[in-house]
């Protein structure tokens, strides 16, 4: 099992002095980060990536709303081989009609980025969840529409916040869901009120193991009220802790 961070997660550090946080994350023990919005900072964050060891196996881009060429350009600059598009907005989750549209253009969105040699998927906020179609979930209903070769990025604490059993929901979507994201707390709509990964309500091994076809479980904080990088770093150790002796290795 290997781990990776939003960057999203410190979107204010980032901000602030890329190459610096970038260097930050990696003395941490990350050695994968997923970018977001990455085509304008692609350069730089390129060249934070390579002189720190790090890697972007997944990032999130718009692929629904701005110009995929562009994005897929610039995921395959930055070694990306998964493109996830990161947010549509609660109204287009509501009618079967607006979730066929969405399906098609993300399947159209997938057989453009397989002429970059990239595969796309999709990460679900609380919405696709809290609504239902046909007596599936959004999300589920969306999952069916989609060409097998899209892929899901489950964010685990959102689907809890949207009423569902993550580890449950996981294995109904089955291998469909390739990433997800491991974040922890109260499992309510307070970001600030989110906590390392084992210190909050969600279970999350049973989270993990629940992701059969898991390549990278995504550590990421939407925010929090503590220092943010002392945050992701007791996230990672809590998830090495745990495999390690998942694995019968001394922690």
């Amino acid at each position: 099992m290997s781990y990776s961070l939003q960057l999203y997660t410190l979107r204010n550090a980032i901000a602030e002095d890329l190459p610096g946080t970038i260097k930050k994350v990696s003395a941490i023990g990350f050695t994968q980060v997923e970018p977001y919005n990455f085509v304008a900072t692609a350069a730089e964050l390129g060249a934070a990536l390579a002189e720190n060891g790090l890697t972007a196996p997944t990032g999130h881009a718009p692929l629904l709303s701005q110009d995929q060429d562009q994005i897929f350009a610039a995921a395959k600059d930055l070694g990306i081989t998964t493109v996830i598009d990161p947010y549509l907005p609660a109204e287009h989750w509501q009618e079967a009609g607006d979730i066929q549209s969405t399906a098609a253009k993300l399947n159209a969105a997938a057989k453009k980025g397989a002429e970059y040699g990239i595969r796309v998927g999709y990460h679900n906020h609380a919405w696709e969840l809290e609504s239902s179609v046909e007596g599936q979930t959004a999300l589920e209903y969306f999952a069916g529409l989609l060409d097998t070769e899209v892929v899901l990025e489950v964010d685990t604490y959102w689907a809890a916040v949207g009423g569902q059993d993550p580890a449950a929901l996981l294995k109904r979507l089955g291998d469909r869901v390739r990433f997800i994201h491991i974040k922890d707390g109260p499992m309510t709509t307070d970001t600030k009120a989110q906590l390392p990964a084992g210190q909050g309500k969600l279970p999350v091994w049973e989270v993990i193991g629940a992701a059969h076809a898991l390549e990278v479980g995504v550590v990421e904080f939407d925010d929090y009220s503590g220092d943010i990088f002392d945050g992701i770093a007791q996230s990672l150790a809590y998830l090495n802790a745990g495999s390690a002796s998942a694995q019968g290795v001394d922690a």
